[in-house]
C-alpha cells in the first residue's frame, strides 16, 4: 500500500534506502535536491523532487531512455510522468507517494544499471571489424 502524501521527509528516507542500496551509489546535493549517482562522481541515476517549483509532487526522477519513458507514461499516467528539464533526455518521473517500494526498487535498479553502464567502445570496434560492416573512411593527414 502506498505511503501517505503528507511527508516528503518520510519518502526521502525510503528513496535514500533504495538508491543507496545500489552498489557504489552515492548521494550528492545538486540543484538544491538530493541526487544519487552511480559511483563516486559518477552519472546521476536518480533525483528526489519534493514539490518541485510548487508542482505538488513527491517524486523521483530516474535515468531512462525515450522508449521506456513513453511505454511507462502511456501505461500508467497516474504514476509515471515526464519530468521537467531531464524529460527531454528520456528520464521518467515516478510519484513516490503513490508507489510501493517494490515498484520504486525496480525502477531505481533499471536507472542505476543504465547510468552505470560503460560505453560499449570495445564492442563497437569489434562490430565495425566484422566482414560486411561498412567502416568510415580514414582521414588523410595534411603535411
Amino acid at each position: 500500500m502506498p505511503a501517505s502524501r503528507n511527508s516528503g521527509t518520510d519518502h526521502l528516507a525510503r528513496v535514500r534506502r533504495i538508491c543507496l542500496g545500489m552498489p557504489g551509489a552515492v548521494e550528492k546535493t545538486a540543484w538544491g535536491a538530493p541526487t544519487f549517482r552511480a559511483g563516486d562522481g559518477g552519472k546521476v541515476f536518480a533525483m528526489f523532487a519534493d514539490n518541485h517549483h510548487g508542482d505538488g509532487r513527491i517524486a523521483l526522477w530516474l535515468f531512462s531512455h525515450h522508449d521506456s519513458q513513453q511505454l511507462l507514461v502511456e501505461s500508467d499516467p497516474e504514476r509515471f510522468f515526464v519530468p521537467p528539464y531531464v524529460g527531454k533526455g528520456g528520464w521518467i518521473g515516478v510519484h513516490v507517494d503513490e508507489s510501493p517500494d517494490g515498484l520504486i526498487e525496480d525502477c531505481v535498479r533499471r536507472a542505476w544499471m543504465g547510468a552505470s553502464a560503460k560505453k560499449p567502445t570495445a564492442t563497437r570496434r569489434a562490430a565495425t571489424k566484422r566482414e560486411g560492416t561498412p567502416r568510415p573512411p580514414k582521414r588523410k593527414s595534411r603535411q
